[in-house]
C-alpha cells in the first residue's frame, strides 16, 4: 500500500521516510494521477482541517477514491465538538485520573505526535486518545474541577510543533508509518428503544407530521417505545437504542452531532454519520460516482485554477452546486459568461471546491428510495411550475414551490433507471437513500444520492401504505437484534 504523506507545503514535512512520499495539498486535490491510485493511506498533514478547506476536502476526497485518510472526515468532525469528544472519551476517565495525578497547576497541555508524547509517562493515555481520534498531531487540553477533566481535544498544524520536538516527531513518524495495521477503539452502550429525532418548525421537512405518525405507529406495533425529540434533546440519546432522524441533515449541523454521538454511544442511527458526511457533500459524491463508472451528467470539480475552464467543459447553461446544498437551495443555473463568473466568484469565496454540471432539462427526475442495499420505492418528482428544478423557493405562491409526486410501480421503472439507481447507494453503505436519476434517450444519469430521504403521506406511500413505513422500522429493528447478538458474543 502506497504511504502518502499531504502537507500545504512541502517545507512542512522534511522528516520524510523510505517507504512514504510527501506530495502538496493542492497536487492530490487536481492531480488525476492521484484520483488513479488503488490502494494508498493518506497521513493527512494539512495546517486546517476546517469544514469545506483543502485539508478538509483531503480526507473527503481521500475516502471518495478508496484510499485510507488519516483523520478521516467523520475524526475532523468529532475534535470540532466538545459534547463528542467528552461523550467518546467516557470511558477514559480513571486513566486521566491516574496519569494526571502528580500535577500542581490547574491546566495541562498534552500534546500527541502520531499516539505518543515525549514524556514516557503519558504514553498510555496518549495511545488510548489517539486510538479514539486517529489523527497524527493532537493537543489535548486538560483543566482540574474537582478532578481532571478533558476540556477539548483539537489536531495541532504540523507547522506549529515545537523545534525542540522535531527529532521525537521524525522517531515516532517512522515507527508510526512502519505499521501494517492502524486499528481503532470500539465504542458501545447497552439500551433498547427509538428516538424519531425532528424539527417542528423546519419548512419542508423530509417528513410531514402525518408521515411521523405513521412511523410512530408502526413502531409501537413492532413493540418500541417511540418518542419524538428535537436538538434540545442531545443529552437524553443514552435513553434509546436507536435514533431516527426526520429532519433535513447538515455536517456543520445538530443532525450531524446528534448521529455522531449516538453511533458513538452503540446507538443503531438511520442516518448513519457517514452517510451524512457522504451524501451531504456534491465534491465527494462527484468523486465517488466518477470513480466508480456511474453515469452523471458532465460534472466537473471546480476550484480556483480551473475556474476558466468551466463553459469550454460544460458549455452554458450549466448548473453549479454548493458542496453542502440540499432541497434545491445552493444550486444555480448559469445562463451567460456574466452569469457563470458572478456565481463562480460567490462560492468559490465559501468553499475551495465546488461542483459544476451539464445542464440536462428534464420534465421530472426519477427518485429511487432504497433501503438495506434494496429497493424500496420508485417516484416520478415533477418541477415546479414554471421552473427548472423541483424546488422552487422564489415561487410567489406555496403551491408554485414545489413540482408533483407519482409513486410508480417498480414493474413500470426501467431497468436502467433502477440499476443505476442501487449501484449508486450501495456506494455510500446499506441505509436509507433517495438516489434522483434524469433518464435522457434510454440512459439513466445519477444526480446525487441523498441520505435523508423524502417520506412523506401521500406521496411516497401511495403505492405500499401503512407498509413503507414498517419495512424502515423492521430494518431498525432488525439491526438492533443483530448488535445485540454480536454483543452478547463479545
Amino acid at each position: 500500500m502506497r504511504k502518502i504523506v499531504v502537507v500545504d507545503y512541502p517545507r512542512d514535512w522534511d522528516e520524510a521516510t523510505e517507504d512514504t512520499e510527501v506530495v502538496d495539498t493542492q497536487t492530490y486535490l487536481t492531480d488525476a494521477a492521484y484520483t488513479d491510485i488503488k490502494n494508498a493511506r493518506i497521513f493527512n498533514l494539512s495546517r486546517s482541517y476546517r469544514y469545506q478547506s483543502a485539508g478538509y476536502y483531503v480526507s473527503l476526497l481521500a475516502e471518495a477514491r478508496g484510499h485510507k485518510a488519516i483523520p478521516s472526515v467523520t475524526t475532523m468532525q468529532d475534535l470540532k465538538s466538545p459534547t463528542i469528544v467528552r461523550a467518546i472519551t467516557v470511558e477514559l476517565n480513571d486513566l486521566i485520573q491516574k496519569s494526571l495525578a502528580g500535577l500542581r497547576s490547574k491546566n495541562f497541555t498534552l500534546s500527541i505526535y502520531f499516539g505518543h508524547n515525549v514524556a514516557l509517562k503519558y504514553e498510555k493515555l496518549c495511545k488510548q486518545l489517539h486510538d479514539l481520534f486517529k489523527a497524527p498531531l493532537l493537543r489535548a487540553q486538560f483543566v482540574y474541577k474537582e478532578e481532571w477533566v478533558l476540556q477539548s481535544i483539537s489536531p495541532i498544524p504540523v507547522n506549529e510543533v515545537p523545534e525542540s520536538h522535531r527529532s521525537d516527531l521524525k522517531r515516532f513518524a517512522k515507527a508510526y508509518f512502519a505499521r501494517h495495521r492502524f486499528s481503532s477503539v470500539r465504542v458501545s452502550r447497552k439500551i433498547y428503544d427509538l428516538a424519531i429525532l425532528v424539527d417542528p418548525h423546519e419548512k419542508a421537512p423530509p417528513s410531514n407530521e402525518k408521515a411521523i405518525q405513521y412511523f410512530v405507529e408502526a413502531a409501537e406495533g413492532q413493540g418500541f417505545y417511540t418518542e419524538l425529540i428535537t436538538k434540545d434533546d442531545y443529552r437524553r440519546l443514552a435513553e434509546f437504542d436507536a435514533l431516527f432522524i426526520r429532519e433535513t441533515t447538515a455536517v456543520n449541523h445538530h443532525t450531524y452531532r446528534f448521529a455522531r454521538k449516538a453511533h458513538a454511544d452503540g446507538l443503531v442511527v438511520i442516518d448513519d454519520p457517514v452517510s451524512i458526511l457522504r451524501c451531504t457533500n456534491k465534491v465527494y459524491l462527484a468523486e465517488l460516482l466518477t470513480k466508480a463508472k456511474v453515469p452523471v451528467p458532465k460534472t466537473m470539480i471546480i476550484h480556483k485554477d480551473n475556474r476558466t475552464q468551466v463553459e469550454s467543459v460544460l458549455g452554458l447553461p450549466c448548473v453549479l452546486k454548493k458542496p453542502d446544498s440540499s432541497f434545491s437551495q445552493g444550486v444555480v443555473k448559469a445562463k451567460d459568461k456574466e452569469g457563470l463568473k458572478e456565481e463562480l466568484d460567490k462560492m468559490l469565496a465559501d468553499s475551495e471546491l465546488i461542483i459544476g454540471q451539464e445542464y440536462k432539462p428534464t420534465d421530472f427526475d426519477w427518485r429511487i428510495g432504497v433501503l438495506d442495499k434494496q429497493p424500496l420505492y420508485a417516484c416520478k418528482y415533477f418541477m415546479a411550475k414554471g421552473h427548472w428544478q423541483i424546488y422552487n423557493w422564489n415561487g410567489k405562491k406555496k403551491q408554485d414551490e414545489e413540482g408533483d409526486g407519482e409513486v410508480v410501480p417498480f414493474e413500470l421503472v426501467p431497468f436502467h433507471v433502477l440499476h443505476t439507481a442501487l449501484k449508486a447507494a450501495n456506494l455510500i453503505g446499506n441505509g436509507l437513500y433517495g438516489v434522483d436519476v434524469k433518464e435522457i434517450n434510454g440512459k439513466a444519469y445519477v444526480i446525487e444520492v441523498n441520505d435523508n430521504p423524502s417520506i412523506d403521506a401521500g406521496v411516497e406511500d401511495k403505492i405500499l401504505k401503512k407498509e413503507l413505513y414498517a419495512s424502515i422500522i423492521k430494518s431498525i429493528k432488525k439491526r438492533i437484534d443483530t448488535h445485540k447478538n454480536s454483543r452478547n458474543y463479545e
